[in-house]
């Protein structure tokens, strides 16, 4: 790793531990309550589970890893920093199968992203985002406006596509949203891009109505590339908790989700809803969001998330 990139990494590694920072400090404060002068017994791990659940790790989660936790060996009174490290190495390999960064298959060229999520999740910026980090690996990358509901949407990527130095398709608003990303895969295909990521409008994950039209967007999409679309990326807003998987089986079961992006990981501290996901669902998770700026997204890696999540140093 150059020294440059080493830098990227310790950068990223800080904004993420701030950005949990708020999961990390009630997890920290909880079980250093639990557990400061206190044997591993029956009471304390029963705390133990219901501060887990608190933090949204779901109560079939909590409950696997206060079992686990129970059938540790530790000398004598259990300090509270080993709990946390020896949580962080549980939750870890709970992670460590679903850290997988988006494949850019070379076979289909473009490679054509539908992003998908309910109102609110942070879709657009997400592939503002996403379209500057695969333009720092040196892919052309082209964006298309599909939230053809809401001007500002549109006029919201058209920022990002100048942020990424990434061209935007876009129509005026009320336009036909399956014809435009139709229209922009063929713009892509006729400029040889490497990457073309779509945005969709914000939809309830409970109006079949909306749902179908995604549905719509993939079928035409697939006139021009009947492999299109090559992944459908769910982007879940951290701080909705727990209803962040009810989404995903309404939209699992609607289209075909190949990776999550987790955003708002900053401004909550329901961050351990994605060990949950990981454990129920075992789909990629492909990025996280911690920021508002540009490079304030980034894959995922588990170790460094999970014990970010429970405060310890890297």
């Amino acid at each position: 790793m150059s020294g440059d990139e080493s830098e990227k990494r310790r950068g990223w590694l800080g904004r993420l531990r701030a950005g949990l920072g708020k999961s990390s400090s009630e997890l920290g404060r909880g079980i250093a309550q639990i557990f400061t002068s206190r044997k591993l017994d029956g009471a304390s791990l029963a705390a133990l589970e219901e501060l887990l659940i608190a933090a949204d790790l779901g109560p079939t989660l909590a409950a696997k890893l206060a079992a686990s936790l129970g059938a540790k060996r530790f000398p004598g009174d259990v300090e509270p920093d080993a709990v946390r490290v020896a949580l962080a190495e549980e939750i870890e390999q709970i992670l460590e199968p679903v850290a997988v960064p988006l494949a850019l298959d070379a076979a289909h060229r473009p490679f054509a992203v539908l992003v998908v999520g309910v109102n609110g999740t942070g879709k657009t910026t997400t592939i503002g985002k996403l379209a500057h980090l695969l333009k720092s690996e040196g892919r052309s990358v082209m964006l298309c406006a599909g939230d053809t509901f809401r001007a500002a949407a549109i006029e919201q990527l058209k920022i990002w596509g100048e942020r990424a130095k990434s061209p935007v398709i876009a129509r005026e608003t009320g336009a036909d949203a399956a014809g435009l990303a139709y229209d922009a895969l063929a713009a892509a295909q006729k400029a040889a891009a490497d990457v073309l990521l779509i945005d969709t409008a914000g939809r309830l994950h409970n109006r079949a109505d909306l749902m179908s039209e995604l549905q719509k967007m993939r079928r035409v999409l697939a006139k021009l590339d009947p492999t299109a679309p090559h992944a459908t990326l769910l982007v879940l807003d951290a701080t909705t908790g727990q209803n962040a998987l009810a989404q995903v089986e309404i939209f699992r079961a609607m289209v075909e989700v190949t990776g999550l992006v987790l955003t708002k990981l900053d401004g909550t501290a329901r961050g351990g809803v994605l060990v949950a996901l990981a454990e129920r669902f075992a789909l990629p998770v492909v990025a996280l969001g911690v920021g508002e700026g540009i490079d304030d997204l980034r894959p995922f890696d588990a170790r460094d998330f999970a014990r970010g999540l429970l405060g310890l140093a890297g």
